[in-house]
């Protein structure tokens, strides 16, 4: 991460570094809610997403202090990625405890530092994608917007007042347009 500019939003890793309570409560004001909401929608409790947040906010820290974290995304990228690929890890592990023993945690600075690369290349991806979804027309834009919002394509066909057919004809249609145009765009080699 040398070299890159450092993210406004650097003041998150510097506070929590610091023990700054102030920078501590805005974590939780601005970025938990979001966290907590997304875990109790993928199978688990409040006190299950707070501890999580606990523990991703303690990887933050320890890579801010053993290898001098410089945060080149937004803080919520950053973050919602970490705790989403936890979460995702957990029920994981949840799934296959019948049949593993239980073994030692890999490194959490390393899967931290993977994280990090990976937010940042989610971050740069996302850019791309938006920045595509914006040459589209209008009616591709409205469709895929509610195709995205609802994900269920007959939930679609009714909030448009449309045939179920031509909803998943029209999505299909205006996907292959969106992946040509990002597909065509310079950023996307760069990303592969």
């Amino acid at each position: 991460m040398q070299n890159k500019n450092v993210h406004s939003d650097q003041r998150y890793v510097d506070g929590l570094a610091q023990n700054d309570t102030a920078i501590i409560n805005a974590i939780y004001k601005n970025f938990v809610p979001k966290v907590v909401g997304y875990i109790r929608k993928n199978s688990g409790s409040e006190a299950q997403a707070q501890d999580l947040v606990q523990e991703v906010l303690m990887v933050i820290y320890d890579q801010a202090h053993q290898q001098d974290l410089k945060l080149t995304c937004p803080f919520d990228a950053y973050f919602f990625l970490l705790c989403k690929r936890k979460w995702f890890n957990q029920l994981k592990k949840k799934r296959l405890q019948k049949v593993t023993i239980n073994e030692e945690i890999v490194s959490e600075h390393k899967e931290a530092d993977q994280f990090a690369f990976e937010t940042t290349v989610f971050e740069e991806k996302q850019s791309l994608f938006n920045d595509m979804f914006k040459k589209l027309g209008k009616a591709c834009q409205d469709l895929l917007k509610v195709v995205f919002e609802l994900d269920d394509m007959q939930k679609t066909a009714e909030k448009l007042d449309i045939s179920y057919a031509y909803a998943r004809k029209k999505k299909s249609l205006c996907i292959g347009q969106l992946t040509e145009l990002i597909q065509a765009s310079p950023k996307y080699e760069q990303l592969k």
